[in-house]
């Protein structure tokens, strides 16, 4: 690998840990075990799944594809099935190491894409203890190297007091930034543009949490979707594909619903969505906003969309390699991270049924010729600085 890249301290800023079975049953002391997620062989669908009372959330290997033989949506059937440098945090440090990767920000499984399910126990007090036990595990599993490993927090996002109140402990904890749904009006909330989010964003912006929109976190029907005839992966390929492209829709709402106008110092980042559409999307956006008259309908606004972008949204991407280099091009280097999407079945994780090369070798024959400065701002610095990391 050329120096520039490997005496950089890469920081791949999408990357997921896989919840051990026992994690809310064994912290939730209060909850009988069927109240909360837990995990139980599923007979009907032939393989251990998390659920919570009687509703299946996922099967408990569908995060855990890093190496695994099979094309998904196939995926290992039990818990035993999966390769322990998914779930062990010092397994796992070798892995980065062989990877080229210094520090990973961590996201969840289950209490990101499950979240309608918790936010469906009745009990609101459970909820919450939910929403704190995960947030507890997340640091204490990264405790073994608390600079590599860098958490963000889940957020009972269903209740505003209680979601600033999380946001304060666990910036404390040592979270470096929060996950937010990018549709809250799909679990019967108000909308992202509603200015009754307005408290968060504002207490964000003064803690100094960046918001972290990943793919996936708001209605998963499509993954429901798609004709029997067309086969189980070429449906599974089309359901990674549209959820790539949905926070084009986020973008957009975060500029023309003036949050990024109301709240300049706050950071938003588009997770596991890829970059090279951006470019359009802003072009596309700049040009709305000329034609349809926004800057008389609102004088206050004083950027472009495009300008509001530069100036506070990121964006990640993984296997892209010509349109990550057109965006690099097109944008600057200083709105762009990269991520390794580890160890889901989109990850950047070489196997058996992957067509990924390792991180590093990527790394290096897709970009190892772009100039230090613009590596290092792409690899370390836009993370390190939004995230908090020495």
């Amino acid at each position: 690998m050329p120096s520039a890249i490997r005496d950089i301290a890469v920081i791949d800023v999408d990357t997921h840990v896989v919840e051990p079975p026992d994690l809310w049953t064994s912290r939730v002391a209060r909850a009988a075990g069927q109240d909360v997620p837990h995990v139980r062989w599923d007979d009907r669908a032939g393989d251990e799944a998390w659920f919570i009372g009687g509703q299946r959330l996922a099967a408990v290997g569908n995060p855990a594809m890093a190496g695994w033989g099979e094309y998904p949506p196939d995926h290992p059937r039990r818990w035993a099935d999966i390769d322990p440098v998914t779930w062990d945090a010092r397994l796992r440090l070798e892995r980065m190491d062989s990877y080229g990767i210094h520090a990973q920000v961590l996201y969840p499984n289950v209490a990101l894409f499950g979240a309608s399910n918790i936010l469906g126990i009745r009990d609101a007090g459970l909820q919450l203890d939910c929403v704190r036990a995960y947030n507890d595990f997340q640091v204490e599993w990264g405790s073994v190297a608390p600079e590599r490993y860098l958490p963000v927090a889940s957020l009972p996002f269903w209740d505003l007091a209680a979601t600033i109140a999380e946001m304060e402990r666990c910036r404390a904890m040592g979270h470096r930034g929060v996950i937010f749904t990018q549709d809250p009006g799909y679990f019967g909330l108000p909308v992202l543009t509603d200015r009754h989010w307005d408290p968060m964003w504002a207490a964000a912006e003064q803690m100094g949490l960046p918001i972290n929109f990943h793919i996936a976190s708001g209605d998963l029907s499509p993954l429901a979707g798609g004709h029997p005839d067309n086969g189980p992966h070429a449906n599974y390929a089309s359901h990674g594909v549209s959820f790539f492209m949905s926070n084009a829709r986020t973008i957009a709402q975060l500029v023309c619903g003036g949050i990024c106008h109301r709240f300049p110092d706050l950071s938003f980042v588009s997770v596991e969505s890829g970059v090279g559409w951006i470019p359009y999307a802003l072009d596309a956006l700049d040009w709305q906003w000329k034609n349809c008259g926004v800057a008389s309908e609102h004088p206050e606004y004083e950027l472009l969309p495009s300008e509001y972008f530069r100036r506070q949204i990121y964006g990640c991407f993984w296997f892209e390699a010509e349109n990550a280099r057109y965006a690099i091009d097109r944008l600057g280097p200083d709105n762009i991270l990269y991520e390794t999407d580890f160890p889901h079945p989109t990850s950047m994780s070489p196997g058996p049924a992957s067509a990924a090369v390792a991180p590093n070798e990527f790394l290096d024959s897709s970009f190892g010729d772009l100039p230090e400065a613009t590596l290092r701002k792409i690899l370390h610095d836009n993370a390190a600085r939004l995230y908090r990391v020495r």
